[in-house]
């Protein structure tokens, strides 16, 4: 009787598995059809991730900003005045050709300016109380040149001022921009005089006039900009009057420019760089290391007429498109950074209406697409996975991830993947997160979403998960970073000395505020460099120039070129000479 009962429950079994894997050769079968029927366009399936378990011991305490840092990121936008003699010379730089008695603009209103910067939700505004010519908008005791001489409000006005009152009732916070370089007292880039006695009486200038600023101002200070860095002692009365303002270029730097004039910031953009880089005061984007030891983010600025600091009469339809400006908001705010974008009031003292008008449709796009409200849902998390289950199957477009840099940028790759039709797809894939990183994908209709990081170097902290349903939009944003796809220039032939000895005048070459890479090359190929200088308005400059692993040569202009002959000059030696005839490539 037992062994019939096991034959029974023994052929019973056979039975089960035989219907069982029918069944499963059925539903596969079944699944090949779907996938021939429906096809999955754009998006690659998802693995399923290994679940991950995080010992927080294991890792290394990693680089943290400060407070302060954190506050001046999370601005995510602020505003640039350019004002000055040049507003009145029609062009981008003070020659100092205009009498001061025409400097009157009698319909400034510097609540005008705060207008602007509110419609864009720009949070700071940096004004150019002293741009490099050397004239001042506030009551100076250091020069003649300035607002105290012209007509304006009789000789008693002050508009850094009337700017700073302003700003403090209104609740925007206020930078300032005092150039070290000064036309009018003869002193170069970073306020790098000829000799020692100019330097010695230019120092005395320039510490007097940040001491009449800072002590009046104080912590109202948010940012101090040293535009070209700056060679005069300036460390105690910083340290005095605004410590905790940020301080861009020079040997207090906490923030880095980014190394170009046309917002765009860098991808990835790491907010972290060695300190070696960092202690020179001039160190850019391309110092950036996911694994440096100092926290030094970027601020990426532009303008919005293109390309022109100042005011001119024929530069109004140089103005940027509103495709334009969102292409920047995504290439910089959508990468990480702070955006510092250009306003240049007229001779009147008033921004244009043109301008005011572009800076509401770039507030209110912005707020269109991703305003208060405006997610389709929202998460925050910690760890290396962060799911976000919708309520109904929708529509997406966009997503934003913010990490909470206040403990780091702890992201090093990550994929964004929607759960669709009940399987998940990759919708975009990233290295770098930080503040802010916005992906823009292909629509898709999707039930789940989740934020997968793939790589870290401590366990993230997710601040915000966010997916949009924005609609179709016609700025198309660049995968590309600044340096790739700029054309190369050629400059000439560059004649070299029988030692391998080489000057060239590089002035007609630099239009802008830019970093460039110099190659000399002959019969298209590459000679290497064995030194190089680098001279602006005659004034060595050896921060601003370098030799890379290639022995071609990074130059780094950071401020103020007007393309005057020999303003801009090298001087250098090739390895070896082996050539007659050599040109050199600018890009």
């Amino acid at each position: 009787m037992d062994s019939k009962k096991n034959e029974f429950v023994t052929r019973l079994g056979k039975e089960n598995f035989q219907m069982k894997k029918s069944l499963t050769t059925i539903l596969l079968i079944f699944a090949t059809f779907l996938s021939f029927n429906f096809k999955v366009a754009d998006f690659a399936v998802a693995e399923e991730p290994a679940a991950v378990i995080i010992d927080e011991t294991k890792y290394p305490r990693c680089v943290l900003p400060s407070p302060e840092q954190v506050l001046w990121q999370e601005m995510e936008q602020i505003m640039f005045v350019h004002f000055g003699p040049a507003t009145w010379q029609n062009h981008e730089y003070d020659d100092l050709s205009t009498p001061l008695e025409k400097i009157n603009p009698e319909k400034l209103d510097v609540n005008q300016w705060i207008d602007a910067a509110e419609a864009f939700d720009a949070k700071m505004i940096l004004f150019v109380a002293k741009h490099t010519g050397g004239f001042c908008w506030w009551q100076t005791e250091t020069t003649d040149y300035s607002i105290k001489n012209t007509p304006y409000k009789n000789g008693k006005g002050d508009v850094l001022d009337e700017l700073a009152k302003a700003c403090f009732k209104r609740g925007m916070k206020l930078g300032l921009y005092i150039s070290p370089q000064d036309i009018k007292n003869g002193v170069g880039v970073g306020g790098k005089a000829k000799n020692p006695e100019t330097q010695e009486n230019y120092n005395k200038i320039l510490r007097q006039q940040w001491e009449e600023v800072l002590s009046r101002y104080n912590n109202q200070v948010a940012e101090i900009w040293f535009d070209g860095s700056v060679v005069v002692p300036l460390e105690d009365i910083v340290k005095k009057y605004s410590p905790r303002a940020m301080v861009f270029q020079g040997p207090l730097a906490t923030i880095r420019w980014v190394g170009n004039e046309r917002g765009i910031g860098p991808y990835p953009n790491w907010y972290t760089l060695k300190s070696k880089d960092a202690k020179t005061g001039t160190a850019t984007a391309q110092q950036s290391d996911p694994n440096g030891d100092v926290w030094m983010p970027v601020e990426i600025d532009t303008t919005l007429r293109e390309h022109f600091w100042f005011w001119t009469t024929t530069n109004e339809n140089k103005l940027k498109t509103l495709d334009k400006l969102m292409e920047t908001y995504y290439q910089s705010v959508g990468r990480g950074g702070l955006l510092l974008l250009n306003s240049a009031p007229d001779t009147s003292g008033l921004i244009p209406e043109k301008d005011m008008t572009l800076y509401r449709n770039f507030g209110n796009e912005i707020r269109r697409r991703f305003g208060n409200g405006k997610s389709v849902a929202e998460t925050s998390g910690k760890g290396s996975l962060v799911e976000l289950r919708l309520q109904k199957t929708t529509s997406i477009d966009h997503a934003i991830i913010q990490e909470e840099i206040s403990m780091g940028q702890r992201i090093r790759k990550y994929e964004i993947e929607g759960l669709s039709d009940n399987q998940w797809k990759i919708l975009a894939q990233g290295q770098s997160v930080g503040q802010k990183r916005i992906e823009k994908f292909a629509p898709i209709k999707v039930d789940a979403v989740r934020l997968r990081v793939t790589e870290f170097s401590y366990p993230p902290i997710i601040k915000r998960f966010a997916v949009f349903n924005i609609g179709e939009t016609t700025n198309q944003p660049m995968n590309a970073n600044a340096t790739e796809n700029k054309p190369e220039k050629d400059a000439g032939e560059i004649r070299v000395a029988e030692d391998g000895q080489f000057e060239f005048d590089l002035s007609p070459f630099i239009p802008f505020a830019e970093q460039y890479l110099l190659r000399i090359k002959s019969d298209s190929q590459v000679v290497p460099v064995e030194k190089i200088s680098l001279q602006i308005y005659g004034i060595d400059q050896p921060n601003f120039i370098t030799i890379n692993n290639a022995a071609e040569v990074n130059l780094n202009i950071t401020a103020a070129p007007d393309m005057k002959p020999n303003s801009i000059v090298i001087r250098g030696k090739l390895k070896q000479k082996n050539a007659a005839k050599y040109r050199l490539f600018v890009q």
